[in-house]
């Protein structure tokens, strides 16, 4: 018995101090990755500027809020009867100082406009929203368009910050930290109300993809008296 005491004394002093040096060392880990963090405001954009794929999720019903923003013409034009209306639209989230994630989305949103040509401005639109409406002005995302060689059909929508939100919040695209924003790209009809949000980084081919399905349908849809 008193073997054992002995024992068991050594023991319980031997694991305490390993415990305690295994909690010190998970709070140092901890500490770094919050510094990490605070060093680098992009860490979680540069996690998904990572993954090349994108996956797009089933069909849905998104309700358009009506909004009034700002173009990066200055323009005042609500978002739901201006903007998205009935047409099939191509949608991003971005903000002019992001340097990972947005300008790849950016550069993409640049390949479809590129091959929808034509239709750009006409039954299709392309929109990019900025969640960072406190520093995005008109005027910046009239330079940033600049940069990918945006025409009229493209629109660069920012606004009051607090409407900006709501609309982001309504989209699935709010983050408390605008920085956190996910990589992003809805496509959806104005008309019948249904979208598909693809997460990551589509191809330009996928998102063309889709927005031909859209336009097949609506015809199928008109050849039906629908």
């Amino acid at each position: 018995m008193i073997r054992t005491a002995n024992r068991l004394r050594a023991f319980v002093s031997i694991t305490i101090p390993v415990v305690s040096i295994a909690l010190l060392a998970s709070s140092a880990l901890a500490e770094q990755g919050d510094l990490g963090a605070l060093a680098d405001p992009h860490a979680k954009h540069r996690q998904m500027a990572g993954h090349s794929s994108a996956a797009a999720g089933d069909t849905m019903t998104l309700e358009i809020p009506s909004a009034e923003m700002l173009t990066q013409n200055s323009e005042p034009v609500d978002l739901r009867s201006d903007v998205i209306s009935d047409r099939i639209v191509v949608l991003d989230f971005i903000y002019t100082s992001c340097t990972t994630v947005c300008p790849v989305l950016t550069a993409i949103m640049s390949q479809v406009n590129g091959r929808l040509a034509e239709r750009v401005g006409k039954d299709v639109i392309l929109v990019s929203m900025t969640v960072d409406p406190k520093r995005d002005t008109p005027a910046r995302l009239k330079k940033y368009s600049g940069n990918f060689r945006a025409d009229d059909g493209w629109l660069w929508l920012t606004g009051d910050k607090l409407i900006v939100d709501g609309v982001l919040r309504k989209l699935g695209a709010y983050t408390a930290n605008f920085e956190d924003h996910p990589a992003m790209v809805l496509v959806g009809d104005g008309r019948t109300g249904r979208w598909s949000r693809f997460v990551g980084f589509p191809g330009a081919d996928a998102i063309v993809d889709k927005v031909e399905q859209l336009t097949l349908a609506r015809r199928k849809g008109a050849a039906n008296g629908g």
